[in-house]
């Protein structure tokens, strides 16, 4: 069986692919032209065919591209973002989700499954103040993912810029505003989370490592637990960079759950390695990856068996097995020729 995923990326096209697994393969279906580094993309949660992306540049678009039976995207709307350079989206029934990394603020864009899809020119936005103790990545605010919590419906958002990630809740008006924030370790710049049993899983960019609180129900604040680094030995280097956060849900062919995470450039001939964890932090894996600059992937397929992840720099497109219960990787399909992948949507 070929499953389609769509691919964003760091050029100017979203790629749909084919993965099959009984083959080995993953081809290239097409290719739909968009504009400016289409990094993200996120589909209505009420039609997997509308799928929204963000340009990354200094005066933010957002698109909605319609996607036919073959994979041949078209770009049906287009709005402003809000901010400059939106690198993460999130759409639910109602509403786009989006996060404006360099003016480290987050937009709401009202949206529908419908046509026009983007249901008014006007967006609110809400901007973050602050910054870090690196002066070349903390001089501000910038909010780098829109996560939304499952079961409370509450709206997380990590600011690599201010070492915190901010809590939102929405008023009875159908805002969204600051509940609270969980603060970091200054210099640590929070990138992505995951959440499991009630516990947020923090991937901390610029200091290579992974934090874990346990996520109280607001108005209490969230609890730190522990920490570990990333990688099994540490390097100082400035290129080392963590990026993804997964933590798929436990079922019956993976029961126990495992927090994997990427590392961007090793300089590694091997590639950059993925780390798994299990949820008290312990290291129980590394992955070599064979690819460069992993930045972003995604699980998928029958109880979440396969990973995808991309080279932003190198090495195009990997899909991985879960194999001894979730603790390791293996290798089963792989295109190199799917330039800078950045992430991924299963469709």
């Amino acid at each position: 069986m070929a499953y389609r995923l769509l691919v964003s990326s760091y050029t100017d096209a979203i790629y749909t692919i084919s993965f099959n697994a009984e083959a080995g393969s993953v081809d290239l279906v097409s290719t739909t032209r968009v504009g400016h580094h289409p990094s993200w993309v996120t589909s209505h949660p009420d039609d997997a065919s509308l799928v929204f992306t963000g340009l990354e540049q200094s005066e933010g678009v957002v698109l909605a591209v319609k996607f036919d039976d073959k994979g041949e995207g078209k770009v049906v709307g287009r709005v402003s973002s809000g901010g400059a350079d939106p690198c993460s989206l999130l759409a639910t029934k109602d509403e786009l989700l989006v996060a404006n990394y360099s003016t480290g603020s987050i937009t709401t864009i009202p949206i529908s499954s419908e046509q026009p899809y983007f249901l008014a020119k006007s967006s609110k936005t809400v901007s973050f103040t602050g910054s870090g103790p690196n002066a070349d990545r903390q001089e501000a605010p910038h909010a780098h993912q829109v996560y939304l919590h499952p079961d409370t419906n509450e709206l997380l958002v990590p600011d690599l810029g201010s070492d915190k990630v901010w809590r939102f809740t929405k008023g009875d008006d159908g805002s969204w505003s600051i509940r609270d924030h969980i603060s970091y370790k200054a210099g640590d710049g929070p990138r992505h989370v995951a959440l499991y049993d009630n516990y947020i899983f923090t991937a901390l960019e610029l200091s290579n490592s992974v934090a874990k609180h346990q996520l109280h129900s607001l108005p209490l604040s969230a609890a730190y637990v522990a920490s570990a680094p990333t990688l099994s030995h540490p390097t100082p280097s400035p290129d080392m960079l963590v990026a993804e956060i997964l933590i798929p849900p436990p079922n019956a062919s993976y029961p126990t759950p495992y927090v994997y995470v990427s590392n961007r450039n090793d300089p590694s001939p091997e590639g950059d390695t993925i780390a798994i964890f299990t949820t008290d932090l312990e290291l129980v894996a590394e992955v070599r990856t064979g690819l460069n600059h992993v930045r972003g992937m995604v699980f998928g397929g029958p109880d979440d068996k396969w990973l995808i992840a991309g080279g932003a720099i190198g090495g195009g497109i990997t899909v991985f097995e879960r194999v001894d219960g979730g603790k390791g990787l293996k290798k089963i399909a792989s295109n190199p020729n799917v330039d800078r992948p950045t992430g991924f949507l299963w469709i």
